[in-house]
């Protein structure tokens, strides 16, 4: 059984009372009501609970996530959660899970052995857009965010860097003959130039903890304001990662945007402008990861019905036209 079928089996595993058993964990009483939520990566649950005096509408709730087993380990999981501990001791608006009865903040199902976490129901909603201010109030808050980062030194989080994202997962495309044996050669030798060229530019570019998928949906306008979600994603990698996820594109308004967002960023800590030299990098090498991960838990039913062009000739001759443009841009840089 590949760890990708495992995962998808354990997944099978979670029932609704032992959803609401691992909420009852937390101290609470649950009523009984069980609201999956949309997640493709791990089983997301909306569990309502008892509350004798709330002060908004959001404390009957908690929402539990049972993460996918095999992609983090407890260690890993577990620094993540110091992370936000850290951020939430320093006043950066984060969601940060509750304590179990253990006093810890993670938990395994007693049956499955999946890692489950229990967050507080936070009422906002993922801005359409940004304004100019916004961009600033936004770049604001991830200098702050990076500034607790830098002061961490996870041991078990990956580096985001053209070995792990790049070469790593094309050699797992290649060895699990992923992608169409007719467009292999093409895609193989486009990525392997690129990476060759990333690592020249990624020469002297400092890695920390950060967010490490920064983008509009992960940001939650309430009525505190803006604040993050999901740090699933965090990884050592450069600050400017949680920075170009935000901007929409290459033209001039989205250098408008970066330009809004480093103004932000400026007023409260410094950043290596020169890191703006791999955002093209960055974004090959999550062309790059994004098509590993689709192909890592294809055996999970939720990712074929989600991705039904997924591993076709159209889709790998789409990807390879995409890194196409990417090793242009990074020949640009290059010079």
């Amino acid at each position: 059984m590949t760890q990708s079928t495992l995962s998808t089996h354990s997944f099978l595993e979670i029932t609704p009372d032992r959803v609401l058993a691992m909420v009852e964990r937390t101290g609470v009483k649950a009523t009984g009501r069980v609201l999956q939520l949309n997640s493709m990566e791990n089983r997301v649950f909306e569990v309502e609970v008892e509350c004798e005096n709330p002060t908004t509408k959001y404390d009957h709730f908690r929402v539990i996530k049972f993460l996918r087993p095999g992609r983090w380990s407890l260690e890993s999981v577990e620094e993540e959660h110091g992370f936000l501990q850290a951020l939430i001791a320093n006043e950066v608006p984060v969601a940060s899970p509750l304590l179990f009865e253990s006093g810890r903040t993670i938990e395994r199902d007693p049956e499955s052995g999946i890692l489950a976490v229990v967050f507080p129901r936070i009422g906002g909603r993922s801005p359409d857009e940004l304004s100019q201010d916004d961009y600033r109030k936004v770049g604001r808050l991830i200098a702050r965010m990076h500034v607790v980062g830098k002061s961490l030194a996870p041991k078990h989080r990956l580096e985001l860097t053209p070995k792990t994202y790049g070469t790593d997962n094309i050699d797992w495309l290649y060895h699990q003959s992923v992608i169409p044996i007719e467009l292999e050669n093409r895609y193989l030798d486009i990525a392997a130039e690129a990476i060759e060229l990333s690592k020249e530019l990624y020469a002297g570019i400092e890695l920390q903890a950060i967010h490490g998928d920064c983008h509009l949906g992960n940001i939650l306008l309430g009525t505190g304001g803006l604040f993050f979600v999901d740090f699933d994603d965090m990884v050592v990698a450069p600050q400017i990662q949680d920075l170009w996820l935000l901007v929409s594109g290459t033209d001039e308004y989205g250098s408008q945007q970066m330009k809004w967002l480093l103004q932000g960023y400026e007023d409260m800590a410094r950043i290596d402008r020169g890191q703006l030299k791999i955002v093209e990098v960055l974004r090959f090498l999550r062309y790059v990861y994004y098509s590993t991960w689709i192909a890592k838990r294809w055996s999970d039913p939720a990712f074929p019905r989600s991705f039904p062009h997924f591993g076709t000739h159209d889709y790998w001759l789409g990807q390879i036209r995409d890194l196409e443009v990417q090793l242009y841009a990074i020949k640009e840089i290059v010079g």
